[in-house]
């Protein structure tokens, strides 16, 4: 790729990290079961991708919205060409990976996908044509697509086009071809099927393929010349006015979630081996522009991957790092009395999430605690933490909850959960008008009996407050009793409220005082490596993107600051280029989703250390409300600047981003290597949990 500017396109960097996640399918030394896991997210994270960052270019470049000040039509229209020729070079890639290694080694572990002309057994055939009859064709409506009427197909739903011709009909009648579409019914019927056992192997099928083997029982009387997958995939994202009030915010939300399912095509997805005459008779049929084409594999939808059967106890899951429990808590675990002598620092999902479950169960007995606030950004499904809130609601203390109405593909559950929790007595703030709130924060208030302030609790995450990611997700969390930023946090919340003129003297809060602290940590790493003393910033996020931050980091590197960044997702920075030779990018997959957002300034020996909400985003920094706590306590600075270090040293699966937004193995021989960080890291907090490290004299980054 060659560099013309100073900053990589961000989709197609984006593109670069899915395909990282791509890699690891073919992993040889990873469960199998687990390769397959990596081409299900990677085909799930291109699908989402499509539904709403090509959706919007698209819509741009077809001028339904107009052009915007960073994108011209004429740019939209070029770059959504760059990205389907890296996405036709990735599936490429997805098919060799897919057919040529997953495949064998199902059947090196004696588990067979059958395809549906190579069914080997009869009792096979008989299994199939009878599964077929009773659980698969009552669910089947083939539908007739010619040019003037066709039926609409949903996003993301798979369907299989049909080419057939009619028996007895003169092949120069225009009856003689015809072209039908199917849904494929697996909200019915899994998409997988199990076939009986023969020997010491095992079968899995295809839910199309048994189809594609009965086809003659759908259509009696024609001839199938072929059949092939198809997949539609539409805008997906909700738009919502800057000038709209939370009200309408609320009742927007409320009317265009259920239109996401109809709206303009994206991408038409289909078998790459159509023949040419058969696709182009759907894309007129069903009036797809040729940008809209993307060929994909035999088999789509490879997102449902993730539920695919083991049928083989033999074949072993991975065995994932456990969470643990912190031995530093007293004998009933209290969090209340630890976090009022020092700050408490969680690592999930190497540390429990029941932990913070904890804390708010505290809260909700405690007769001290007068008022719990939490911000709400994406909600887990009956969640432990809706339910101790309403708990604590019920048990007479003020809860107020603000709920993002506008996290992507959680309005509808968020919404959901918002009306349950205000029927049940708390106080909801929803989305306020031209920002969105990204913080994730806990407040817990006391007051003793007297009316008298105690102590209270504030806590920092770089996660959603959700059980279920935490257990997926690598994220951190500060819990801390210092009263100037349980003040700051009360500040920021009262801001959610409307209030006006908030300072913060500790917490740093988008559209506050982010970015001015942000250049000044920068501006004096400038000044010391100008000095000829030692500037160093090490950086650990999603995603950089803003090109005033990026400028500043070239300027440090020009300066002679050594800056590593560790960014799993999107790099904007070009890296190896005269004003960055002293950036480094890392980027780690591995079991577990790289979410923590932690930054370093060296400060000539005095580090300074934060973790928060944001990325270093345009829409983080400049569009929403986050929130960003600094380290104060200097063990648990040690153990941030250990697990960067750790990071930086992985040889296992960490990878370089050079200039050309190519992932490179940190190490040669990177399946052979045993510095492995999720998992040192694991090893680093067991190990600490078990005894206390004495002594803060590790060298710093």
């Amino acid at each position: 790729m060659a560099v013309e500017n100073r900053y990589f396109k961000r989709d197609i960097s984006w593109l670069s990290f899915n395909y990282r996640v791509l890699m690891e399918a073919a992993d040889e030394t990873l469960p199998l079961y687990e390769r397959i896991n990596f081409i299900s997210i990677y085909s799930s994270n291109l699908e989402e991708f499509y539904k709403i960052r090509v959706a919007d270019h698209k819509a741009i470049a077809d001028g339904v919205i107009p052009a915007e000040d960073d994108e011209s039509q004429q740019e939209a229209v070029e770059l959504m060409e760059a990205i389907n020729k890296e996405v036709n070079r990735q599936l490429d890639e997805r098919v060799r990976i897919y057919e040529q290694l997953i495949l064998p080694a199902m059947r090196k572990q004696h588990i067979v996908f059958y395809q549906s002309r190579n069914v080997e057994h009869q009792q096979h055939k008989e299994f199939i044509h009878r599964f077929f009859r009773e659980e698969i064709m009552p669910y089947l409506s083939p539908v007739p697509v010619t040019k003037g009427v066709v039926s609409f197909l949903r996003t993301g739903r798979l369907y299989l086009a049909v080419k057939l011709h009619q028996r007895g009909v003169e092949p120069i009648s225009p009856l003689y071809t015809q072209y039908f579409v199917m849904k494929l019914p697996y909200s019915k019927v899994p998409r997988f099927i199990e076939l009986p056992k023969v020997g010491d192997d095992y079968y899995l099928m295809f839910i199309e393929d048994i189809i594609k083997a009965n086809l003659d029982a759908i259509f009696p009387g024609y001839e199938i010349e072929s059949s092939y997958c198809i997949k539609i995939s539409r805008d997906a994202d909700i738009l919502i006015p800057d000038s709209a009030n939370t009200q309408e915010i609320v009742e927007t939300v409320k009317k265009k979630v259920k239109k996401r399912k109809i709206g303009a095509v994206c991408r038409f997805v289909y078998d790459r081996a159509m023949p040419e005459e058969f696709l182009q008779y759907l894309v007129n049929a069903y009036r797809i522009h040729p940008s809209e084409l993307v060929p994909g594999d035999k088999h789509l939808n490879l997102e449902d991957l993730r539920l695919l059967p083991n049928p083989n106890p033999d074949v072993k899951p991975l065995r994932k790092p456990q969470p643990m429990h912190l031995g530093c808590l007293d004998s009933d675990g209290s969090i209340f009395r630890y976090v009022e002598k020092r700050d408490l620092l969680l690592h999930y999902p190497y540390h429990s999430f029941d932990h913070f479950i904890h804390f708010l169960y505290e809260a909700v007995h405690d007769p001290t605690v007068k008022e719990i606030m939490v911000t709400q950004y994406r909600v887990a499904e009956n969640s432990s933490v809706i339910n101790s809130l309403i708990a604590a609601a019920q048990n007479h203390k003020r809860v107020t909850v603000f709920v993002e109405l506008k996290a992507r593909f959680d309005e509808e559950n968020n919404l959901a959960t918002a009306e349950m929790m205000k029927a049940a007595g708390i106080h909801i703030i929803f989305s306020i008008p031209k920002r969105m709130v990204h913080a994730k924060t806990a407040l817990v208030l006391r007051r003793d009996e007297q009316g008298h302030k105690l102590p209270g609790f504030a806590y920092i995450s770089t996660g959603n407050f959700n059980e279920k990611t935490a257990k997926l997700y690598a994220d951190c969390g500060l819990f801390t009793s210092n009263a100037v930023i349980v003040n700051d946090l009360y500040n920021l919340f009262r801001t959610l409220q409307g209030k006006q003129g908030a300072t913060f003297h500790r917490l740093l809060v988008a559209q506050f005082n982010l970015i001015p602290e942000l250049n000044r940590l920068i501006d004096r790493e400038i000044a010391l490596a100008r000095e000829g003393k030692h500037g160093r910033i090490v950086l650990k996020m999603n995603a950089l993107q803003d090109p005033t931050m990026i400028e500043r980091l070239y300027e440090a590197s020009e300066a002679g600051v050594q800056i590593d960044l560790i960014i799993r997702g999107i790099c904007c920075l070009i890296p190896g280029q005269p004003f960055s030779h002293n950036i480094r990018v890392t980027r780690i997959v591995d079991t577990f989703l790289e979410h923590a957002r932690v930054w370093y300034f060296g400060g000539g020996g005095k580090p300074e250390l934060f973790l928060g909400s944001p990325d270093w985003m345009r829409r983080n920094l400049y569009r929403r409300i986050e929130a960003v706590t600094p380290i104060l306590d200097s063990s648990l600075k040690q153990e941030l600047i250990d697990m960067l270090q750790i990071q930086l040293d992985d040889r296992r699966k960490a990878c370089t981003v050079d200039d050309q937004l190519r992932n490179l193995w940190k190490s040669p021989h990177p399946t052979k290597e045993k510095s492995r960080a999720q998992y040192n890291f694991y090893d680093y907090l067991k190990a600490k949990n078990l005894w206390t490290i004495q002594g803060d004299n590790r060298d710093a980054l």
